[in-house]
């Protein structure tokens, strides 16, 4: 009997090279290999998701090297780590583009009463062109605002303050906010080495960093937060456009819906968004102070007494 069983199984291969009917029905081979499984893991790759491929795109890949190393170089726990790592974007990265943008800002503002005899000057002369070749008031104002733009544009060139260097901090500091949140987001992930430590890295009402705080203090932290942010950019102008208030509006519905979103989220993204508001706020009050205008070298003059001048306008507003 085993001599048989052996030669029956010795005559296997044989039988299996003999057809491919064969080949297709026996469970005992393995996946067929080559350009075809090539395809097919290639294919698998593109099935994902947008949101998938961007969180497990480069980017996103550095944050998670950068918070791992700074939570083990510094041996700190993981809720302050995060912190840490909060305080050194926002410091090394974001105030100095900040400060940036304030340079230009006051730039353009200092251009203002130059672009307002500008566009004094330009409505005269297209008046009397308009007299002269019968335009129509259509024409007249497509005329008005195309060389008022042209001399406009050679003030920003001269002053090297085009308006959309300002926008620099936005540019930067938005996919800095994604890639860092969405590498908490995979760290905390059931799969991640690291799952085991963020659960118990937490503190206070939040001991588990990857699961969403039920108690929803900091989501609450942070919508509140970024709202007082809102109302602290609008309090900056006295005087503000249509297109300024409809702005300041949607930063306002969104600072609420960060809320909610906060709520679904691992504790440790919500409490990198907090700690990343905070460190905002503290540095748009630092630098409404008189001794660090002096020390950027900011080109307009600034009030003697800020924070009085900010809790009066608050006062004003709210009041009214």
């Amino acid at each position: 009997m085993l001599v048989r069983g052996s030669l029956h199984v010795l005559r296997l291969p044989v039988r299996a090279s003999c057809g491919s009917a064969f080949l297709r029905k026996s469970p005992l081979l393995p996946p067929p290999t080559g350009s075809s499984t090539l395809r097919h893991v290639s294919s698998g790759v593109s099935d994902l998701s947008w949101y998938e491929q961007m969180a497990h795109s480069a980017p996103v890949r550095l944050a998670e090297d950068f918070l791992v190393q700074v939570q083990q170089t510094s041996g700190l726990p993981w809720w302050i780590s995060i912190a840490v790592s909060a305080l050194s974007v926002r410091t090394l990265i974001t105030l100095p583009l900040a400060v940036y943008q304030m340079h230009i800002l006051a730039k353009v503002e200092m251009l203002q009463p130059e672009m307002a005899a500008l566009a004094q000057r330009v409505r005269y002369e297209v008046s009397l062109r308009a007299g002269e070749r019968g335009w129509t008031d259509k024409q007249s104002r497509f005329h008005f605002q195309k060389n008022l733009q042209r001399l406009v544009s050679r003030l920003y060139v001269r002053d090297n303050c085009h308006p959309f260097k300002a926008s620099l901090l936005v540019w930067v500091q938005l996919p800095l906010w994604i890639s860092l949140s969405l590498a908490l987001r995979n760290l905390s992930a059931r799969h991640s080495a690291l799952q085991g430590s963020l659960a118990t890295g937490g503190a206070l009402w939040f001991p588990d960093l990857t699961s969403p705080d039920s108690t929803w203090l900091l989501p609450l932290a942070v919508g509140l937060t970024n709202l007082l942010t809102v109302e602290l950019f609008s309090l900056q102008k006295s005087n503000v456009s249509s297109v300024h208030k409809v702005v300041t509006n949607a930063m306002r519905g969104v600072s609420l819906l960060m809320i909610l979103i906060a709520a679904g989220a691992p504790s440790a993204m919500a409490l990198y968004w907090w700690c990343s508001s905070l460190v905002g706020v503290a540095y748009n009050l630092l630098l409404r102070a008189p001794a660090v205008g002096n020390i950027l070298k900011l080109p307009t003059p600034r009030s003697n007494t800020p924070y009085k001048d900010l809790m009066d306008a608050i006062v004003r507003k709210y009041r009214k």
